[in-house]
């Protein structure tokens, strides 16, 4: 009885907490900036499915109508908002970022100031700005923790990315203290899953991987695959970025992912044993390949909010394998 009374009540308090997170969304209006991109779309789906928002209480900016680079554009777009999540950026691999450091940084710096003053201005309840692990040091002691940010420079193969996305911590400090701005900001790691971009020159390691695998009878991998990453299901990342928005109360950084790491060379084996690769791969150390080791820290976000992902890597590779060949390859 005493078992049954025990079960009874866990279920209880948690209806009590689902509740209680389908109530900090009603009647709010949110403005998701990329929120057509890869990891908005999933954002979105995961408001929709598990916290009861529906298409109307949703404000996306269309790139076409509302460059994010124009001051008075933003400014528009976050009027009589309520909470902002702001996922836009100019994004790439690390050929991309490799090639365009000033476009990059421009590009974000613009973006992200922007979204920031029109915030402000607007006195949105809540701002939550995604930035990257790339902001990180190239140098910083692995696991990567907020409080090393600041002690170097980022990888040289993206610093304009890298010194971009450190700036968003900046900004949140500053327009906090002058202006009040309720804001977080969380320091992403790689993500990957269903939906992102599989072109080979602007894509990310995993689903060029998983293109390369499924349609070339080589496989050619920058660098010397000793580097090691912390990649983020793209389902843990939405869920992340959405309980931070109930329960993240502080400007200073917070890093979200996995916690573990995993070599590019171990990555390449489990993306070849999930499409059935059998040709050959080749590391080619004349490429750039970024930082060497680039692994989160997680323990702050689990203090701060209880937030664990949930997904393997494994799980979420053949999840996103599986998606390729059913939008790519029948």
């Amino acid at each position: 009885m005493l078992r049954t009374k025990t079960n009874g009540l866990g279920g209880l308090i948690g209806n009590v907490a689902k509740a209680k997170n389908k109530n900090f969304w009603i009647g709010k209006r949110i403005l998701i900036t990329g929120g057509k991109g890869f990891v908005g779309r999933h954002v979105i789906n995961y408001l929709r499915e598990n916290r009861g928002v529906n298409f109307k209480q949703i404000f996306i900016p269309e790139s076409s109508a509302c460059d994010l680079r124009e001051y008075s554009l933003t400014k528009k777009a976050m009027e009589n908002i309520d909470i902002v999540i702001h996922l836009a950026a100019d994004v790439g691999g690390i050929a991309y970022s490799s090639s365009h450091p000033a476009t990059q940084m421009r590009n974000c710096l613009l973006v992200d100031s922007n979204v920031f003053e029109a915030a402000a201005e607007a006195k949105v309840k809540k701002m939550v700005c995604v930035s990257s692990a790339v902001a990180y040091p190239v140098n910083a002691p692995s696991p990567l923790r907020e409080k090393d940010l600041f002690l170097g420079e980022p990888a040289s193969s993206g610093y304009g990315y890298g010194f971009a996305k450190r700036m968003s911590v900046v900004m949140a400090k500053a327009f906090k203290e002058e202006k009040g701005l309720n804001s977080c900001v969380l320091l992403a790691a790689n993500s990957y899953g269903p939906g992102q971009d599989f072109d080979l020159k602007t894509g990310h390691v995993i689903p060029s991987l998983i293109r390369k695998c499924l349609t070339e009878k080589e496989l050619i991998v920058w660098g010397d695959g000793n580097q090691v990453r912390d990649f983020f299901y793209v389902k843990d990342f939405a869920r992340a970025i959405v309980i931070a928005t109930e329960k993240l109360s502080t400007h200073e950084p917070v890093n979200i992912g996995t916690g573990y790491g995993i070599s590019i060379k171990k990555l390449v084996k489990i993306v070849a044993k999930a499409t059935e690769f059998k040709g050959k791969v080749v590391f080619d150390t004349s490429k750039p390949t970024g930082q060497k080791k680039r692994v989160l820290s997680i323990e702050l976000v689990k203090k701060l909010i209880d937030y664990k992902p949930q997904y393997s890597l494994q799980k979420g590779i053949q999840e996103t394998v599986d998606w390729y060949k059913n939008n790519y390859l029948e």
